[in-house]
This record gives C-alpha cells, sequence and structure tokens, in this order.
C-alpha cells in the first residue's frame, strides 16, 4: 500500500512542482506585459490545470481502487487471526475431529474413499502434437488453466473412443492416483480434504486410509479391463485388513461412487475371469460398513437431460440470459455441441440413468413424490399443523387448495401445457414410433466438425419427437435410443436400468446388471451395515419441460429446456424444471429408497439382512463469515464439509454399530417408499 502511494506522489505529484515554474517567470515580468496577455495567461493557466486534473483522475481512482482492496485484504486477515475467541459471528467452531480426540475416539477400522463422477484428477501420459507440454499434467481437476489456452485439445483428450468406449488412438488419460486424487477439484474448492483432514486428527495416515481412484469416465467393468481398477482395490482392502489388525474396512463412496462401488460388491466375489474370485464371504469378512454419501442408486434425471440436450436447470438459465454465450452465431461456438459430443462418449454416465421404470420414478398421472411442496416454510407448517389438535382443519386444505399438482412422473415434456394435462389428453408414446428410418441420415456431411447423433435426423423425425408428448422414465430411454442409437447400444452394453422379475435368472450374472440394486443382490455379508448419508431441504431437478430450438443451424442441438416455463408463486415449477426435495443433484427417492425399503430387512436385493440406516442432514446456509460453503451444508458437494456427516463417519470407523447411530429423517422418504409397488 505504502510502495503503491510513494509511486503515485513520485509520477504524477512532482512534475506539477517542476511545471509551476511558467506562471511564476510571467509574474517576474508582470510590468512588460499588458492586461489583455495576463488574461489570456491566466485562460491558458485555466485550461492546462483542468485537463491535466481530468487525466490525474483516472490514475487517482485506480490507485484508490488498489489501496482499498488492499485494506480490505489486510482488515479481513487481521479479523480472522484476532477476534474468533471474541465476537461469535467471527468464531470458527470446533472441528468434530478436535472434539472426537478429546473425548477419547481413535482410529480402528480402515477408511476407503470411493470418489464419484468428475471430482476426480485425470492425467495425461500420452497425447496428441497439441498437448505434447502436459505429460503427467492434470487436464480435469486443477488449475483448468488449459481449458483456456486450448479448450479444443482439451476436450480432444478428455473424449473416449466413440465405438469402444476405451482410448482413442494415440490418447491416454489415467486417474491421478493417491488421496490428492480427489481432495480438492480445484484450488480451493475441497471434495474429500475436510473429510481426511478431521480422519487424520483421530489417527489416519497413508497406512489406513486409501483414495480408490480410478478413470470415471468408462464403464465400471473397462476400469478393470484397461486399468485393473477392481483387482487394485481388491488387493489394498485385502492389505489394509492385514496390516491393521484384521479389522474390517469402512468404505465411503459418494456420489457415482456409490454404483461403482455396488458393482464392486458383486465383481468381487464372482469367479474369474469375469469376477475377482474372492469367493462368496470375501465382503462378509473384509467390509464392517458402507457409508454411501450422496448415493445415487436409482439414478437422477438430470443425466437424461444431459444426454438430450447437454443441459441443466443451471445451463438453461444462462442460456436464457443470454444466449450468446452458448449459441454464437457470429463465432460458431456451439458451446453444447461440443459438450454432448464429449460426455456422450463417457459410457459412466449411462449408471446415472434413472433405473427401475415407472415402478419406481412414476408414469402420466402417479409419483411417489406427489403432493410434494416446494414451499418449505409452507411445508414445515403443514407437517406441524396436521399434529396440532387446535388447528383449523380448512386451513390446511385451504393451503393444499392452492398447491399446483406436478406430474413428476413425466420427466420431460415438451411444453408446459402437456406436463400438466390429463394423460388421456396427451398423444400417445408408441415405442415403434421411435424408430429411425432410413431417411434419418445425415444429408449434409460437410457442415461443421462437431460430430452428434443429431446430425443424421430428418427435420420430421424431430418434429415428431415434439408433438405434444410427454416421456416417462420408461420411455424417456426409447427416446434417447432414437436420438443417440449408437450411443445408447454401446451404454446399454454395460448398463441396464430396469427391475428383475427372478433374480436367480442365470442373465443377471452379466457384470451390466451389478451397478444396478434392482437387479442383484447384496451379497451374504450379514454383519455388514449400509448406510445412506444424504442431504435434503434443497430444490432438485426432477422432470423438464422443452421446447424445439428455435435455429435450424446445421448440427445444432434440436431441443432445449424451455426457461420460459414457469409456475406460480407456490408451483415447483422454475424456469422449465420441477423440482423436488434433496441435495441439488440426487432426488430423495433415489438417495433413500434402498436403505429405506429395497434393502430394509431380509428383502430378495438383501437376502442376508444386512443392516441399512438412512441419515439425512437438513440443509442449511453458511450462518457465519467464516463458514466458506457451510457446516450444515446439504447440498450434494458441499455435504462433503458438513460436520455432523463428517462426525458420523468417525465414529463409525472408530467403532460405533449401526444400532449407536440409527435412522435420522427429516424428509418423506418412508413415505414416498411406501407408495412404491415394488415386490420385496
Amino acid at each position: 500500500m505504502a510502495s503503491i502511494l510513494r509511486f503515485r506522489k513520485l509520477c504524477y505529484v512532482e512534475p506539477l512542482k517542476f511545471q509551476s515554474f511558467e506562471p511564476q517567470s510571467f509574474e517576474k515580468k508582470e510590468d512588460s506585459v499588458t492586461t489583455t496577455a495576463k488574461n489570456e495567461l491566466e485562460i491558458i493557466k485555466k485550461k492546462i490545470t483542468k485537463k491535466q486534473g481530468k487525466e490525474w483522475r483516472c490514475i487517482d481512482s485506480c490507485c484508490w481502487i488498489i489501496g482499498y482492496m488492499c485494506t480490505t485484504w489486510w482488515l479481513l486477515l487481521f479479523l480472522f487471526h484476532n477476534l474468533p475467541a471474541t465476537l461469535t459471528g467471527f468464531r470458527v467452531p470446533e472441528s468434530p475431529g478436535l472434539r472426537l480426540k478429546r473425548e477419547g475416539l481413535a482410529a480402528l477400522h480402515p477408511v476407503v474413499l470411493v470418489p464419484g463422477i468428475v471430482t476426480g484428477g485425470l492425467e495425461l501420459w500420452e497425447g496428441k502434437p497439441c498437448a505434447e507440454d502436459l505429460f503427467r499434467k492434470r487436464l480435469w481437476g486443477g488449475s483448468f488453466t488449459e481449458v483456456f489456452k486450448r479448450p479444443l485439445c482439451l476436450l480432444e483428450h478428455l473424449s473416449l473412443h466413440n465405438e469402444t468406449g476405451l482410448d482413442p488412438p494415440g490418447i491416454r488419460v489415467r486417474a491421478v492416483p493417491g488421496l490428492v486424487a480427489a481432495d480438492y477439484f480445484a484450488p480451493g474448492y475441497f471434495v474429500w480434504a475436510v473429510l481426511i483432514e478431521n480422519l487424520a486428527k483421530i489417527g489416519y495416515e497413508g497406512k489406513n486410509m486409501y483414495m480408490a481412484a480410478y478413470d470415471w469416465r468408462l464403464s465400471f467393468q473397462n476400469t478393470e479391463i484397461r486399468d485393473q481398477t477392481l483387482s487394485r482395490l481388491k488387493s489394498q482392502i485385502e492389505l489394509l485388513y492385514v496390516t491393521n489388525g484384521n479389522k474390517k474396512v469402512v468404505v465411503v463412496p459418494h456420489s457415482m461412487g456409490v454404483v461403482y462401488f455396488l458393482h464392486f460388491l458383486k465383481w468381487v466375489e464372482t469367479p474369474p475371469p469375469m469376477g475377482g474370485g474372492g469367493g462368496p464371504g470375501w465382503c462378509d469378512k473384509h467390509i464392517k460398513a458402507i457409508m454411501n454419501i450422496g448415493p445415487a442408486f436409482l439414478g437422477v434425471p438430470k443425466a437424461v437431460s444431459n444426454l438430450f440436450s447437454a443441459e441443466a436447470k443451471d445451463v438453461a438459465s444462462i442460456r436464457s440470459m443470454d444466449p450468446g454465450i452458448l449459441d454464437s452465431e457470429f463465432f460458431r461456438l456451439q458451446t453444447l455441441e461440443h459438450v454432448m459430443r464429449v460426455c456422450r462418449t463417457w459410457d459412466s454416465i449411462a449408471s446415472l440413468l434413472p433405473k427401475g421404470g415407472e415402478t419406481i420414478w412414476g408414469n402420466l398421472d402417479w409419483s411417489p413424490e406427489e403432493g410434494h411442496i416446494s414451499d418449505l416454510p409452507k411445508q414445515r407448517y403443514l407437517q406441524s399443523s396436521i399434529g396440532d389438535q387446535n388447528t383449523n382443519e380448512s386451513d390446511v386444505k385451504r393451503v393444499l387448495h392452492v398447491i399446483e399438482q406436478a406430474n413428476y412422473g413425466r420427466i420431460i415434456s415438451f411444453g408446459k401445457t402437456a406436463s400438466q394435462l390429463p394423460s388421456s389428453q396427451l398423444p400417445s408414446v408408441d415405442s415403434k414410433e421411435l424408430l429411425r428410418t432410413t431417411t434419418d441420415k445425415d444429408t449434409e456431411p460437410s457442415c461443421g466438425e462437431i460430430w452428434t447423433e443429431y446430425d443424421e435426423m430428418s427435420r420430421d423425425s424431430i418434429r415428431k419427437v415434439a408433438a405434444n408428448k410427454a416421456y416417462t422414465a420408461r420411455t424417456a430411454l426409447d427416446l434417447l435410443r432414437f436420438v443417440a442409437p449408437k450411443t445408447m447400444q454401446r451404454f446399454e452394453a454395460h448398463f441396464s436400468h430396469g427391475v428383475a422379475d427372478n433374480l436367480d435368472d442365470p442373465k443377471y450374472a452379466h457384470p451390466k446388471y451389478w451397478s444396478n440394486p434392482l437387479e442383484t443382490k447384496l451379497p451374504n455379508a450379514p454383519e455388514m451395515e449400509i448406510y445412506c448419508l444424504y442431504g435434503v431441504g434443497i430444490p432438485t431437478e426432477r422432470s423438464y419441460v422443452y421446447k424445439l430450438s428455435p435455429t435450424d443451424r446445421c448440427k445444432s442441438i434440436p431441443f432445449r429446456i424451455d426457461s420460459s416455463a414457469d409456475g406460480g408463486k407456490d408451483s415447483c415449477l422454475q424456469g422449465g424444471v420441477y423440482m423436488v426435495d434433496g441435495d441439488a443433484s440426487v432426488p430423495v427417492v433415489s438417495a433413500g429408497f434402498m436403505c429405506a425399503k429395497g434393502w430394509r430387512g431380509r428383502t430378495r436385493f438383501n437376502p442376508a439382512g444386512s443392516a441399512t440406516y438412512v441419515r439425512e442432514y437438513r440443509h442449511k446456509p453458511p450462518a457465519r463469515l467464516l463458514e466458506g460453503r457451510g457446516l450444515e451444508s446439504g447440498a450434494h458437494v458441499d455435504i462433503m464439509g458438513n460436520f455432523a456427516l463428517i462426525e458420523d463417519v468417525m465414529r463409525v470407523a472408530a467403532g460405533a454399530s449401526g444400532a449407536e447411530i440409527g435412522d435420522r429423517v427429516y424428509s418423506d422418504i418412508f413415505k414416498m417408499s411406501e407408495r412404491i409397488n415394488l415386490r420385496l
């Protein structure tokens, strides 16, 4: 700050003294100058002073801005280091690690962390000439400076082969190993770092904690085929078990890592060459508990919109505010087309498509979330009113009357009207209609360089898709098969999204069924505990209102979310998206159903009766200046810094049982589960 002011004085104040000699010289010769000349001189002086003042004013402003920024920064540092002990607003709460250590908790069971999609780092081992200086540098999960330097080169290296789902020729991108693979997604943006730090406070380190990093772009079985990731995970768990006094492992997967580890549970006990050959008792011997954070067991509707139009609610909002950012006709950026081209090569996205069809997600007239109230204060009022005997019943009915009934089972609707009409007034969706014809081919093979399968669709087929129709979880898959047949053919070779009628059918021995909890059995591990830990209280995407894209530009995406479709004050329709309760990414029904009902007790999906527990964390935004992203956040990634969740994980790792932890529920997950008619 002092240096900046000194520089300003030297460069811009001192010259004024030098220039002041001119009027003094004129004053000394006042007798020889006429009155007219003196007046002219004064006018010239005023003009010079005024002109110089304008120049100085701009420089002064810059200096003052820099000065204010520096002063504010030093003031915040001063407050951070000197005021926590005195002012409530600046007090940093004690971390769970320190508090539990003081209570006597210590590391007992080894811990394995399994990251989800996108949050794990990827580094380059072999690339094209445009990336020759990036050997073993992070292409994903770092500073992201390369996105701005060479975006198309980066996208080329992050893409997989369109047909094999493996490496393209001449490119090798691999997962970053170790705890650094997913501690931070970007500088300052934590993922696992807070949990790792708190575990370290009670004695965890490299010998009893392991990050099971993997290439999250690949299908789960391909991670084994290409990188032997599943085999290395099996060996690491066995090593942790042996070197820590035969203590069972506590596994903590997050998001897509939950279904990845579910695939592992089946793989590890399956005989080779298809599986790991651990035998039927391997899981019961080596695993104490699986603490699933933000589990996407039954998929997310957001995966449908991602594959259909490379969008979600946030992207649609940006596009509505400034279409030029993503749809520039002048610069031909075609941002979303590039995103779609890359994402459709990642087979792992198929693991997040909704599972269970209309049985789980509802149909045109029904869904497990029916009656959901988006207005949380009003929801709490109704919940308290129902139990209050003094409340006038007509008051509750009056509030319910103004709530718009949303048809959440219609995952995609073309037009707001189609999302609300009775099903009898909607055109039926015939799966046979959603078949490519010989006319649906690329008629302009030389237009543009971005390949998406929309290039091969005729305009008639595009209009047929959008003819006032609504698509459920079942017919939405037919829709994706129609608009992206090659992509879906590759996806469905690795993943399945149905409900098994007979789990003993030999076909379910195929790996594509192992990550679907409705088409596979849990291992025979009666002592293994399963937790579903997730946030609630945040509006979460559930279904979408679409429209035809107004542009016919070559190779553009012909569909987009209709952000102009909005509901009233009490509506769950916001910017073309119907919202339900969840953690901003995963709806409650996907995160909690298996622990609340599907696996609870002895069911055909859990024949050994492994104990299951539901632990929900009600979202609260940061209440103090120094809380960062919130110590009580329920958001999908920010929940990794939730002190209550961290404490639950640490207590189980330190030896606590599920009976001590128990259930904690704020949502309607048990009511939703009862509405789902699934044979158990």
